[in-house]
């Protein structure tokens, strides 16, 4: 009578393969990812006065880089300026909140147009964040880089900035003690672009949930 043997897999390696099934596999370079908000008062402001009627609330956003089968994100976030980091980090909260992160694409997009985004991102890299949010101010905050990125293809567009909740009509208080502290007035009107408004674009389609 023949036996049949069974091979046995280690947990470890059982642990490994469940890990890799779990990783995103339809990220491309050149997708857009737009991370949740935070607990911190400037990304409740951030949030407040940026919803769109999708009732998405994304406080931060990068544009990805597929290396090597390592996705990384381009980014400029406060307090580090313009990097480069791996998903893994960018999806990690500072403190013991989680993130939800979706990943958008470009609809059409083209290989040249990607490449040139992704240079520029590179060029780009170790520029300050802007802390003013005003477009003709030093470096760039996180909405304003991946507009600058993809500005020769007009993919996105500038709207006038709200500060205010559109609820009460009152500057959110987040917002009041920011602008406090630098000695400048709150920046009510002028143009800009924020998350929330970029990910409601039509030129994006969405792609995944990450978390």
């Amino acid at each position: 009578m023949k036996t049949t043997t069974h091979t046995k897999i280690p947990l470890l390696i059982l642990i490994v393969l469940v890990c890799s099934c779990s990783t995103s596999t339809t990220i491309k370079s050149g997708d857009i990812v737009f991370r949740g908000a935070s607990q911190s008062d400037l990304s409740e402001a951030i949030n407040e006065v940026t919803q769109t009627e999708k009732a998405t609330n994304y406080t931060h956003m990068g544009i990805c880089s597929v290396e090597n089968d390592t996705v990384f994100v381009y980014h400029s976030d406060l307090g580090k300026g313009v990097v480069k980091e791996p998903l893994e980090l960018f999806l990690k909260s500072d403190d013991a909140s989680t993130y939800t992160a979706d990943v958008y694409r470009i609809k059409n997009s083209t290989k040249p147009q990607v490449e040139r985004a992704i240079s520029k991102a590179k060029d780009l890299l170790g520029e300050p964040y802007n802390v003013t949010y005003i477009l003709e101010d030093k470096g760039y905050y996180c909405s304003e880089y991946i507009y600058e990125l993809f500005k020769q293809d007009s993919v996105f567009s500038l709207e006038p900035m709200t500060f205010k909740n559109t609820e009460t009509n009152t500057f959110h208080n987040g917002w009041v003690t920011h602008y406090k502290d630098l000695g400048i007035a709150i920046p009510e009107g002028k143009l800009g672009c924020n998350p929330n408004g970029m990910a409601a674009s039509k030129a994006l389609v969405f792609i995944e949930n990450l978390q």
